[in-house]
């Protein structure tokens, strides 16, 4: 039979059969020399016998028939011997397997020479040794679906197939985990990059306004509905300045209430520095005036000085004092930060002395103190501090470390309210934790 023969016609799956002086059999998409092809595939160096559906041996065979020397099964090869699936066998072939001598079966090939072929099988010098999966190579034999072979020893496979070790696939397999690892970073990247965005816009367009209706069981009628006005841990400083106090002061003044209450972390920095970002401060407008607590921040940045220029902007400083209104006590107390100095809170002092059968409300920076003003039987705490968290998961920390972290609560006969504050400390972002003033209003059960 000679190499120069023309293909005379295809066999079942693309199987050519060879007419006289015809060329070798070849599988679909294959090509063979000489030797044995798989499915896709061609070997050189031997009698060419592959298909789909059937192989050829040196003189011819049909689909799922018998050749005298060799017969192929589906996607099998096999050169001296017996194989198939359909075919005439000398011993039962498997799925994927191979049998040493020249037997091969479904994705599997066998042979004098060396192949290996299909979705399953490969052999070595004609015996099924080991198993490869798609893509890989048995040692000293043939490359598998879609590659091409030189000589029965080769390992140089070209097309679909792989070398040794199946380096084709390893190769497809680092790509892929390359570009979904670059995916998940792209997206973590950006959608990192727009929250941090968001959080930065919701600092910087100023706090929303809330307003939420609190009873105290000791107000009269007479102070039913009165409004307050709370804002706290503005932060001035380098970033938010003159402008979002300005914001904060429009933001209050809208809503007309009865009295303001600063309860503490209004600058992160001296007097000198910030005088300027507070002044707008001067134009808040209340019936019963503006009032102002200290916060923790205030004794990092010279409380004492803060204390008396807040005077000078007609802001009333409460430092452990009282004062009596329509209907309700109000007081306040230093933070706590202000022990260290041996000005932290008195509650004896602002509370000792005072008429409990009257209404009262304290002002003070930290939450902590609530149980504080439970034994000095106060009524409503309004404090800040937490932030309400400011950035997921920062919430959950807040949550451990304050008895509470923002909104409304009870502890016993006394209730505390929580702002979130108006500002942001570290960078000015917050996600989770919006700012907030909050419209604070007094109901009497006798209304």
């Amino acid at each position: 039979m000679t190499r120069d023969a023309a293909v005379a016609g295809e066999g079942v799956g693309g199987v050519a059969e060879a007419a006289v002086g015809g060329t070798p059999a070849a599988s679909a998409g294959g090509v063979a020399e000489g030797g044995l092809g798989s499915v896709g595939g061609a070997a050189g160096g031997g009698v060419a016998e592959s298909g789909a559906g059937g192989a050829v041996g040196a003189a011819e065979a049909a689909a799922g028939g018998t050749a005298a020397a060799s017969v192929g099964g589906a996607g099998g090869a096999a050169g001296g011997g017996v194989a198939g699936v359909d075919g005439v066998t000398e011993a039962a072939v498997s799925a994927g397997g191979a049998v040493e001598g020249g037997l091969g079966s479904v994705g599997g090939a066998a042979g004098g020479g060396v192949v290996e072929s299909g979705a399953g099988g490969a052999v070595k010098g004609g015996t099924a040794e080991a198993a490869a999966s798609v893509g890989q190579v048995a040692e000293g034999g043939l490359g598998g679906s879609g590659g091409v072979a030189d000589g029965d020893g080769a390992d140089r496979v070209r097309g679909g197939g792989a070398g040794k070790g199946g380096a084709g696939g390893g190769a497809l397999a680092v790509s892929r985990r390359l570009f979904v690892a670059r995916t998940v970073a792209a997206a973590a990247t950006s959608v990192a990059a727009g929250t941090v965005g968001y959080g930065a816009y919701t600092v910087l367009r100023g706090p929303r306004l809330k307003r939420i209706t609190v009873p105290l069981a000791k107000l009269p009628r007479r102070a039913h509905g009165f409004r307050i006005a709370v804002v706290s841990d503005m932060h001035l400083g380098p970033i938010l300045g003159r402008s979002h106090t300005q914001r904060v002061v429009e933001t209050i003044n809208r809503t007309h209430p009865d009295l303001i209450a600063v309860v503490g972390d209004l600058v992160d920095g001296s007097v000198a520095d910030l005088g300027p970002a507070v002044e707008p401060l001067r134009r808040l407008s209340a019936r019963y005036g503006s009032y102002f607590v200290t916060g923790n921040h205030e004794y990092y940045s010279g409380a004492a000085e803060w204390v008396d220029h807040v005077r000078e902007l007609g802001l009333r400083p409460l430092e452990n004092q009282r004062t009596e209104l329509s209907g309700f006590d109000l007081a306040g107390v230093n933070d706590v930060a202000g022990e260290s100095e041996g000005h932290g809170p008195d509650f004896d002092k602002a509370l000792g002395d005072r008429d409990p059968a009257r209404a009262s409300v304290l002002l003070a920076h930290q939450p902590v103190v609530i149980h504080d003003a439970v034994k000095a039987g106060v009524d409503l705490q309004l404090s800040g501090h937490t932030h309400g968290g400011q950035l997921w998961p920062g919430t959950y920390l807040a949550e451990l470390a304050n008895p509470t972290a923002a909104g409304l609560d009870r502890y016993g006969d006394t209730q505390l309210y929580v702002s979130r504050g108006a500002g942001a400390w570290g960078p000015p972002v917050r996600v989770g934790a919006p700012p907030d003033v909050t419209v604070v209003e007094l109901a009497s059960p006798r209304a």
